[in-house]
Parts: C-alpha cells; structure tokens; sequence
C-alpha cells in the first residue's frame, strides 16, 4: 500500500504520470491539465483506454469518430485505435486517462 500525492507524480508536458509498475497497480493514468488549444497527437496504444472529463471540454478524435466531450463525459477508447483530443474550450481542461496497461505504451501516429 502506497500513499502518494498528486504533486510526487512527475509531471510531464500536461499531465501528472501515474505509472502502475512504480506503484504496484495493474493500470497507469495520465491526470491531465491541458490549456486551451494543448493535446496530444494522433496515437494508438495496445490496450484499452477510459478518458474521464472531470472538467472543461475537449473534441475527443477516436477513429473516424469525432465529438466533443464535456465535463461528467467519459470515453471508452479500444485498443490499437488511433486517437487524440484537444482541449477546445477556453478554460483549462482536467481529465484522467485511465490505461489498462501498469505502463504506458503509445506510438504516435502523427
């Protein structure tokens, strides 16, 4: 058992890292804090992924699917399908990207 705060995640690009392996979970997540207009690229990871908007809104690309997703919104996101989002609101968006995978593993596609 482990007791972390969100602050000892390190923090890279927009998001806090939590990565399984290091805690001793079976899931990683990446707790996002994007600006407006910040988003990954297009990127496929080989397990499934669940994006939880807890706040702002984002247009969330998942295949040949786009919409746009607000807060209380949740996104199942199967394995090996390319996707991205963006933060297309003007107030900082928070999200948790919940991978089923105890480390992270993407390749980008743009």
């Amino acid at each position: 058992m482990s007791f972390i705060n969100l602050d000892q995640l390190p923090f890279i690009g927009m998001s806090h890292e939590f990565v399984g392996e290091t805690q001793g979970a079976p899931f990683s997540a990446y707790i996002v804090t994007a600006k407006p207009g910040q988003g990954p690229p297009l990127h496929t990871h080989p397990y499934v992924e669940v994006a939880f908007t807890i706040e702002g809104c984002a247009t969330i690309t998942v295949g040949d699917e786009q919409r746009e997703v607000k807060a209380g919104g949740i996104v199942v996101i199967p394995a090996g399908t390319p996707h991205r989002f963006i933060n297309s609101g003007d107030t900082t968006l928070r999200q948790i990207d919940i991978h089923a995978s105890s480390r992270f593993m993407q390749t980008n596609l743009t």
